[in-house]
C-alpha cells in the first residue's frame, strides 16, 4: 500500500525505522505517524517483580489486537513494550545499598519521563510492583499528562510455617533475625515468601496501591488479587485497553484525575487501612508532579492530618504488620472496593472526583457492586478495628518542620495516657545501632529512646528504610516485655511496628534538633499535643552550646558532618546535593530559588552551595 502520510515522503530518515518496528510488530506501516501508545512496566532482581513481563505482553497483545484502520479498531501507532529498573527493599533491608531504595523512586520518575517524553506517547498502560517504581511511574505520568492507567501487578501470597501451620510473610523473617538458631531463622527464611508477587500485608506496597486506585488511577478491583491471579493477565488486560480507549477518546488526562479532593480521599483511605508511614513521603511527591506546590498547604495541613487521624477516620483492617491477615485475605472478602464502600457511606470521602475508569469514585464503586464489610478482615465504620486513624505527624523541638512520622496502628506499647518518656541512647547510623543489637541486646532497658541519625535524604544520602533494626527491637519487647521507642531521620518499612518514629527533621546531616540530642537526654513523645521534643533543648543556652560544637565540627570537616554517609556513586552525590526533606517527599528536586552555588577557593576548586533560607544548612565541597 502506498503511504498516505507526507511527512513519511518528507522525512525517511525518521521514517525508516518507525516502518520497520511496525513490521516487526506487525501492524500497519500506514499508522506510524498516528498517536502512540504503548505499555510500560518495572523490572528489579527480586520475586516482586517476576510477574510483571507476563502482564505487560498480555497487555501489549491485547492493544495490538485491537490496533488497525478497520471498524471498531483503534487507529494508533504501537511501540513495543519499556521497563525501568527497580531495588528490592526486601533483599536490601539493613544494608548500605538500601539507600538506593528512594532514590529508585526518582530514577523510574526520569527513565519513564524520558520514555514518555521522547516517544510522545498519547496513551499509556503500566504494569507496577514493589512500592517505589509505582510512585515515580505515577510521577511521570502526571508530569507527561497523556490519558494514561495503571495497574498493580498484585501481592504476594502468605507463606506458611510447616510445622506450625502459621502465616508467614517477610516481616515474619525479619522479625526472627535476633534468633540465635541459624536453623530456625533458616526455616523460616525458607517458607516466609514462597511464589511471586509483592509483600502481601498492607506494607508500603498494598498502601500505594491503594493509594493510586482511591486516587483514581488504578481500576478499584485490580489491586487486591494476587499477581498469580489469571485475570490479571486475562480480563484485567482487556479491560485496561478498553479504559485507555475511553481516556483517549475524551481526552481525560492525569491531572484530570489526581486533583485535591482525590488526593485527600487517598490519603484518609491510607489512615483507615493502617497503612505505611512512607505515604507522608509519597503523597507530597505525588501532589508535586500533579502541579500542587506544597501537599501540606494546598492539600491537607499537619494539623488537619492529625484530626482526621485521632477523630474521625478510623482503622478497619485486621491485616500485617499490627493485624493477622494479607491483601489476599482482603481480596477473598471483596477488595479494597469494600473499605473504599465503607468510608463512603460514612460520608468520610468525595466520591464525586473522576478515576480512570471514567466514572466517578463513587459509580465505580457502586459498578463493581462492592459488598460490605465481613466483620473480620475488613470493619464496618461503626464497628471498626481501631478506633483511631493508623498515622500520626509530630512538632515538638526535634521536629519543627513538622514531618515526624508516627504509624499508630503499629504501636503496640509505651503510650500510656498517649505520653511516652525515654532515655536516648544514640547511634550515629543504622549499622552501629544493628551491631548493638547483634552483639550486646541486653543493653537495651525499658523506655530507651534510641537515636538513629544520619540517615536522612542528604545525610545516608537516600533516605534508607530500617525494617531490619525495628523487627529485631520489636521481637526484642515481646520477648521481655519491655518498651522500646526509635526515632530517626530516616524513614521505616511498612512492615516495622513498634513505637517507631521516623521522618525526624530537619535531618541531622542539616543541623537538625536531632543532631543536637546527647546520650541519656529525656525524649518526650505526646500524643496530646502532637509534639516530640528532647527537655535539654528546651534550655536555650543548652541547645546553643550543642550547635555552636556541631557547627565546629562540621566546618573542621569541610562543611559536611563526618557521620554522614559516603556518597561514592554520582547517583548518590546527586541525592546529597539534591535531596528535598521529608516534607516536600525526600526526592531530589533542587531549588534553584534557595540553593547558589559559589567558588569555595579563588582557584574555583571547589564551591559552596548556599541556601537563602537556612544558612546552617549551607554545603561545602
Amino acid at each position: 500500500m502506498k503511504p498516505t502520510n507526507v511527512l513519511i515522503d518528507r522525512h525517511p530518515g525518521r521514517s525508516t525505522q518507525t516502518i520497520g518496528l511496525a513490521r516487526a510488530l506487525g501492524t500497519d506501516p500506514d499508522l506510524i505517524h498516528e498517536p502512540s501508545v504503548g505499555v510500560v512496566g518495572t523490572k528489579g532482581d527480586s520475586q516482586c517483580y517476576l510477574g510483571v513481563m507476563a502482564k505487560v505482553e498480555a497487555i501489549h497483545e491485547q492493544l495490538k489486537g485491537r490496533i488497525g484502520q478497520g471498524q471498531g479498531q483503534l487507529k494508533l501507532r504501537l511501540v513495543q513494550p519499556e521497563y525501568t529498573i527497580a531495588t528490592s527493599d526486601g533483599i536490601r533491608n539493613g544494608t548500605r545499598e538500601m539507600r538506593y531504595s528512594l532514590i529508585g523512586r526518582e530514577v523510574t520518575n526520569d527513565a519513564l519521563c524520558e520514555h514518555l517524553s521522547a516517544t510522545g506517547l498519547a496513551g499509556t498502560i503500566a504494569v507496577v510492583a514493589c512500592d517505589k517504581p509505582p510512585v515515580g511511574t505515577l510521577a511521570a505520568l502526571l508530569e507527561h499528562n497523556r490519558p494514561s492507567i495503571i495497574m498493580s501487578d498484585g501481592p504476594i501470597h502468605p507463606g506458611h510455617d510447616p510445622k506450625t501451620g502459621e502465616a508467614l510473610d517477610i516481616v515474619s523473617a525479619y522479625q526472627v533475625a535476633g534468633n540465635p538458631d541459624a536453623e530456625y531463622r533458616h526455616h523460616i527464611a525458607c517458607h516466609a515468601c514462597p511464589g511471586i508477587g509483592s509483600c502481601g500485608g498492607m506494607f508500603t506496597y498494598n498502601t500505594m496501591q491503594t493509594f493510586i486506585g482511591v486516587v483514581g488511577m488504578q481500576p478499584l478491583h485490580m489491586v487486591a488479587p494476587p499477581s498469580d491471579d489469571p485475570r490479571r493477565t486475562g480480563p484485567f488486560a482487556a479491560e485496561l485497553v478498553d479504559h485507555l480507549a475511553n481516556l483517549m477518546a475524551k481526552d481525560l488526562k492525569p491531572r484530570d484525575i489526581v486533583v485535591r479532593d482525590s488526593l485527600r480521599n487517598a490519603v484518609i483511605v491510607a489512615m483507615a487501612i493502617g497503612g505505611s508511614t512512607n505515604v507522608t513521603l509519597h503523597a507530597p511527591e505525588i501532589a508535586r508532579a500533579a502541579g500542587y506546590g506544597d501537599f501540606w498547604k494546598e492539600i491537607m495541613t499537619p494539623e488537619e492530618f492529625n484530626y482526621l487521624s485521632q477523630k474521625v477516620v478510623p482503622v478497619l483492617t485486621d491485616a500485617r504488620p499490627y493485624g493477622k491477615y494479607s491483601m489476599v485475605d482482603i481480596d477473598a472478602v471483596g477488595g479494597v472496593q469494600v473499605i473504599v464502600r465503607e468510608l463512603l457511606d460514612a460520608g468520610l470521602l468525595n466520591g464525586d472526583v473522576l478515576t480512570c475508569t471514567g466514572e466517578a469514585l463513587a459509580a465505580q464503586v457502586q459498578r463493581l457492586g462492592a459488598k460490605k464489610a465481613d466483620g473480620k478482615v475488613v470493619y464496618p465504620v461503626e464497628k471498626p478495628y481501631k478506633p483511631t486513624g493508623g498515622l500520626r505527624v509530630l512538632g515538638g523541638n526535634l521536629s519543627p518542620d513538622f514531618s515526624a512520622i508516627l504509624k499508630l496502628a503499629g504501636v503496640e506499647g509505651g503510650l500510656e495516657n498517649n505520653l511516652f518518656r525515654g532515655r536516648a541512647r544514640v547511634f550515629e547510623g543504622e549499622q552501629g545501632l544493628l551491631d548493638a543489637l547483634d552483639r550486646t541486646p541486653e543493653t537495651f532497658q525499658n523506655h530507651d529512646m534510641i537515636i538513629v541519625r544520619y540517615e536522612g535524604p542528604s545525610g545516608a544520602p537516600g533516605m534508607p528504610e530500617m525494617l531490619d533494626p525495628t523487627s529485631r527491637i520489636t521481637t526484642l519487647c515481646r520477648e521481655r516485655g519491655i518498651v522500646v521507642g526509635l526515632m530517626t531521620d530516616a524513614r521505616f518499612s511498612g512492615g516495622s511496628v513498634g513505637l517507631v518514629i521516623g521522618h525526624v527533621g530537619p535531618e541531622a546531616a542539616l543541623g537538625g534538633p536531632i543532631a543536637l540530642i546527647e546520650e541519656g537526654d529525656e525524649i518526650v513523645a505526646d500524643l496530646n499535643k502532637d509534639e516530640l521534643n528532647c527537655t535539654a533543648l528546651s534550655d536555650p543556652a543548652v541547645r546553643a552550646k550543642r550547635q555552636a560544637a556541631w557547627d565546629k565540627v562540621v566546618a573542621d570537616n569541610g562543611g559536611i558532618h563526618p557521620n554522614c554517609g559516603i556518597a561514592d556513586t554520582r547517583l548518590l552525590r546527586r541525592a546529597r546535593l539534591s535531596a528535598v526533606p521529608a516534607t516536600r517527599g525526600g526526592g531530589l528536586h533542587p531549588n534553584r530559588e534557595v540553593w547558589v552555588r559559589e567558588p569555595r577557593k579563588a582557584d574555583r576548586s571547589g564551591f559552596v552551595l548556599r541556601n537563602k533560607h537556612r544558612p546552617d544548612a549551607n554545603r561545602t565541597f
